[in-house]
């Protein structure tokens, strides 16, 4: 990988992560509403502030950090295999350490995070953008072909 295209891997890298940030404060923000305002348990109140976050970050990066052309429906179905698999994890690790074990929720929710964060821009880049990075129309105007 030459100097210019790691320089672009770490600007993706970068608008990924303040996306996530982002779609982090909306996950909190949600979160909180749902646990102190209306009393949902743990495990409720972390799943639906997922769910908000998710559509979200989706969204934002699609657009802006991959530059994605590629068909939003199959896209999303790529992303919501990801969280197949992620949420029922997250969720029982939420419900076992903040409701079982007494773990401060927005510890755990926090940690949650972090390992979305991680395994997400991962299973994202060198998988559901994969092959459509830099192909939307953002992407044709940065190279002067718009």
């Amino acid at each position: 990988m030459d100097k210019s295209e790691k320089k672009k891997e770490l600007i993706r890298s970068i608008k990924f992560l303040l996306f996530s940030i982002s779609a982090g404060l909306i996950e909190m923000g949600s979160f909180s509403l749902f646990k102190e305002i209306l009393g949902w348990t743990n495990w409720l109140s972390y799943l639906l502030a997922l769910v908000l976050s998710v559509l979200w970050n989706f969204t934002l990066n699609r657009k802006f950090t991959f530059k994605s052309a590629n068909n939003v429906p199959v896209a999303m179905f790529k992303v919501a295999c990801y969280y197949a698999v992620f949420t029922p994890l997250s969720t029982k690790l939420e419900h076992l350490l903040a409701d079982v074990m007494g773990w401060n929720g927005y510890l755990v929710t926090f940690i949650n995070m972090a390992l979305n964060l991680v395994t997400e821009f991962l299973y994202q880049r060198f998988y559901v953008f994969r092959d459509s990075i830099d192909t939307n129309d953002l992407a044709k105007k940065d190279r002067g072909e718009l």
